[in-house]
Parts: structure tokens; sequence; C-alpha cells
């Protein structure tokens, strides 16, 4: 597949993915009533079956990616070279803002506003290494026996981190810099987002050394 086309599908697709989370996020807070619990579940529901819908969709063009730590964690499987991993990396972050830009405008919110949703602390941080680290541990453990299923395992593993882990399972540097610019339900602040950043890719290293060897 010409890179071009996979660049699309990694933008198109991690655009649709912040669309869903951001979105289902604002419209589960305003139903909820206040009730934080339901909210959530609102959000995990739609962000999981998104998710699954996405990696069937984008997967035979790009690998449906959709997620930096994915990206490297494929190239150092000789998925992808090198080279296109910046690329692939932009397409990500830039379909993320898209995305969070497009569930504002659908929601009349405030365009690309700073969170002021606090993220902070060793048990948010250590809940992202463990996120990620389990995500890219599905992610292949599935893919080495039966890769048709790889969706709904990644589907099923987010909606299950979602509520076992504190930080509600970013697992993914482009979302949490994305959301980053959103004040809303499934925003974080941009003060909280690097630790975030470097809790995911010590998951991702981690992964890489114990399960790859």
């Amino acid at each position: 597949m010409p890179l071009a086309k996979r660049l699309v599908a990694e933008f198109v697709g991690t655009g649709l993915l912040l669309a869903a989370v951001v979105g289902s996020g604002i419209m589960g807070d305003r139903l909820a009533n206040g009730n934080v619990a339901i909210a959530l579940l609102a959000n995990t529901v739609a962000t999981g079956a998104t998710l699954v819908a996405l990696i069937l969709t984008f997967g035979p063009i790009s690998g449906a990616h959709l997620n930096p730590a994915v990206t490297l964690a494929d190239a150092w499987q000789h998925g992808i070279s090198w080279r296109q991993v910046p690329a692939y990396v932009l397409a990500q972050v830039g379909g993320a803002f898209v995305g969070v830009a497009a569930a504002d405008l659908m929601f009349g919110e405030e365009l690309f506003s700073a969170s002021r949703h606090i993220r902070s602390g060793g048990a948010q941080m250590f809940s992202e290494f463990v996120a990620t680290f389990g995500l890219l541990a599905v992610i292949w453990g599935c893919a080495r026996s039966r890769s048709s299923v790889v969706a709904f395992a990644v589907g099923g593993y987010i909606t299950g981190a979602y509520w076992f882990t504190a930080s509600t399972s970013f697992a993914n540097p482009a979302v949490t810099v994305a959301r980053s610019f959103t004040n809303t339900f499934a925003g974080i602040r941009p003060v909280d987002a690097p630790g975030f950043i470097v809790a995911q890719l010590a998951g991702h290293w981690q992964r890489r050394r114990y399960v790859l060897g």
C-alpha cells in the first residue's frame, strides 16, 4: 500500500477515534446529571466500540496503529521502516487534533481550550505505564496467533482498562496531547500530559524488553 494512503488512513482513523473519545465524553457528561460513573460508562462503551470499527476499517490499509506507541512497536518488529515512523506519528497527532476540534464543534464547545482536568500523581503515571504495556501485549499477543481478533481484543482491553486504571487508560501519546486542548470531560491538563507520555513510552519499552526479549 502506498505510504500516502496509509498516512491518510492514520490521519482519518485517529481523528475519528478522538471524535469518539471526546464527543462521547461530552454527551455522557451532559446526560448523566452529575453522575460521573454513568458518564464514564458512556465514554467507555463508545470508545471501545469505535476502536473495534476503526481497526477493522483501517487495519487493511495502514495497520490501524492510531497510536505512536503502536507505531514504534511495529517498527521494532520490522512491520514498517523507521524512516516511515515520523510520518505516521505526524499523521496521528494531526488527526487527533482534528478529531478534538470536530467533537468540540459538534457539541458547541470552545475550540481548542486548555483542559483544567487534573490527572497528576504517581498512581496516574503508573496507570498509564500499565495501560500501555497491556495494550501492546494484547495487540502483539493476538497478532501472533489470531490476527483476525485483534480489533475485538483491543476494543475489549480498552473498555476494561478505562475502569481498572486510575488514569482511564489513555495509553496513546497522540491522544494525550490532543486531549490536553479540550476543556471537557475527557480532557487532561497540559501540565499533566508530559508525565502521561513518559509513562506510556516506558510501558512500550518494557513490553518490548520483556515480551519480545
